[in-house]
């Protein structure tokens, strides 16, 4: 958004300075000229001669044949180009916002529930495990448990993941993202 606001000020900027054709100029200038010229060895009707010359030359556009409205139109559509851009990259890096607001909110519940739904499975394993010893339950209940406590643990691990990288993103659409917080995430998955 920042690198559009930029692009749209300085076609506002070329706007103007195509418009400033219709102004009058001031130049200075400045003229040096050496003559040397000579017909004998000796010198005889030898000329020199120096001149120096300095001023202020004014020049006032009377008609270019349209040039200069032509360009000071072109820089408006492209400066109205430039200002839609920015509204794109507006609209853009709200809408990434949002969503990534909202996929960290969603990544939090689901990692609380999933959280919740682990104890729940580990609960249930110890229980077929006591069933199983007692005679009650069957070997396949204790191995669906267990299978149950490593599909919550992967969508658990999951959901962090997804959240950790919401995270990211949000602070990427807000414009806040530092080199700590990814120095942050690479230690949690060093560990």
């Amino acid at each position: 958004m920042q690198a559009q606001q930029a692009a749209a000020e300085v076609a506002a900027r070329e706007v103007e300075r195509n418009r400033a054709g219709h102004y009058p100029t001031l130049d200075a200038v400045a003229a040096y000229t050496q003559n040397n010229a000579g017909q004998t060895q000796f010198g005889a009707n030898r000329f020199e001669s120096t001149v120096r010359q300095a001023g202020l030359q004014l020049n006032i556009p009377i008609f270019q044949g349209g040039l200069v409205n032509s360009k000071t139109r072109e820089a408006a559509a492209n400066r109205d180009a430039a200002l839609a851009a920015l509204d794109n990259a507006r609209r853009s890096a709200a809408l990434s916002a949002r969503q990534s607001y909202l996929g960290v909110v969603n990544g939090i519940a689901q990692v609380s529930a999933l959280e919740a739904a682990l104890v729940s499975s580990k609960s249930a394993l110890e229980s077929n495990k006591l069933g199983y010893e007692v005679g009650v339950r069957i070997n396949i209940d204790v191995l669906n448990a267990e299978q149950q406590v490593y599909l919550t643990r992967r969508d658990l691990a999951r959901a962090r993941f997804d959240t950790l990288l919401a995270q990211l993103r949000l602070k990427a659409a807000v414009g806040t993202l530092a080199e700590e917080d990814l120095q942050r995430v690479n230690g949690l998955f060093e560990r």
